[in-house]
């Protein structure tokens, strides 16, 4: 319907809808504006396009794993980005040359005896680069108000503007990922035939061995049944041990023995007293006997003495002849037996 058709309050309100309407694209498109400019600058942030950076450049063997765009990492942060993988020329030492960045103030690390190592970045063949805290060397970069004024390469301090490719870095490259999973598996397979031959002979003792247990087994279990059926008797409670160890046949002999050892044992004891009663006796005996010797033996010393006393009285002298002396020397007394003991002298 043309324009022209509506009434004046119609064309009113379809005027102020079409505002509306513009107002909000209007609104619509600069918001989504505002969004892409935060995230350009979000961006340039995270990847430091605000940020001085000092170029730097590496060789390595082999490009596999590395893309343009991956991060350069020191001390484990992420301090720059690669910008260029390019090949080499056929008579280079080296096959590809690698160029990368390193934002401030991490190129305050990176001195002349910082390496640029190539490393394994993931299990999927990913690597990645990672550069070396300087030690001993010279720093790389000089900055005068946090402007960068010049490198050093070659011994000598360059201006930025005449390095265009940066500071080189030797590189430290390890063997891919990949490579030596490859590396791995060779060898795998190349001992993989004597692995089966072993696991076979080892399936095959174990066979073996299996069936030794079988029969060890069987073998088991009848001396189990046997200690089985002892221990049964053992722990009967009417004696079953004493009539295993000592049957009855024995067990009668022995109570026989045993009676006739106890007899004897008693007769034995008779004796002993018998002997005992004996021996005082004896004793007594021959105590009685030493004193009988005493009184005889002071008996026929006090004879003795009566005799040589009436020998030398003078009215029994003349009873006793003297004896005939022998070259005129006078006889001697006869000595006593037995000298009369001190307690029985008078």
């Amino acid at each position: 319907m043309p324009l022209r058709d509506l009434t004046p309050q119609l064309r009113t309100r379809l005027l102020r809808m079409e505002r509306l309407v513009g107002l909000f694209v209007s609104v619509a498109a600069g918001l989504t504006l505002a969004g892409f400019v935060y995230y350009l600058y979000h961006t340039a942030e995270q990847r430091g396009w605000f940020v001085p950076s000092i170029p730097y450049y590496t060789f390595v063997g082999s490009a596999d794993g590395l893309q343009v765009g991956d991060p350069v990492f020191l001390l484990g942060f992420s301090v720059g980005e690669i910008t260029l993988i390019e090949a080499q020329p056929p008579s280079s030492y080296y096959n590809v040359f690698v160029a990368f960045e390193i934002r401030q103030p991490y190129y305050g690390y990176v001195w002349t005896d910082s390496k640029a190592k190539i490393i394994s970045g993931d299990i999927l063949g990913g690597r990645r680069i990672e550069i070396t805290k300087g030690v001993e060397g010279h720093a790389t970069a000089q900055e005068t108000d946090g402007r960068i004024e010049a490198v050093w390469i070659d011994e000598a301090w360059v201006l930025m503007e005449d390095a265009p490719k940066g500071v080189g870095l030797d590189p430290q490259e390890e063997v891919p990922l990949g490579v030596r999973a490859q590396a791995l598996l060779s060898q795998i397979e190349a001992a993989l035939p004597g692995l089966l031959e072993n696991l076979d002979r080892t399936l095959a003792n174990t066979s073996a061995l299996s069936e030794d247990a079988g029969r060890v087994i069987a073998s088991t279990e009848r001396a189990m049944a046997d200690i089985e059926e002892i221990t049964a008797n053992l722990t009967d409670p009417d004696g079953s041990l004493g009539e295993w160890l000592l049957p009855p046949d024995v067990k009668a002999g022995l109570t026989d023995a045993l009676a006739t050892v106890n007899a004897d044992l008693l007769e034995l004891q008779k004796s002993l007293e018998n002997v005992g009663a004996m021996t005082g006796s004896l004793r007594e005996q021959v105590e009685s006997n030493d004193r009988v010797l005493s009184e005889i033996s002071s008996l026929v010393v006090d004879t003795d003495d009566l005799v040589q006393g009436l020998k030398r009285h003078w009215l029994f002298k003349g009873a006793f002849p003297a004896p005939p002396a022998r070259g005129g020397t006078t006889p001697t007394p006869l000595e006593p037996l037995m000298a009369p003991a001190a307690e029985d002298r008078p």
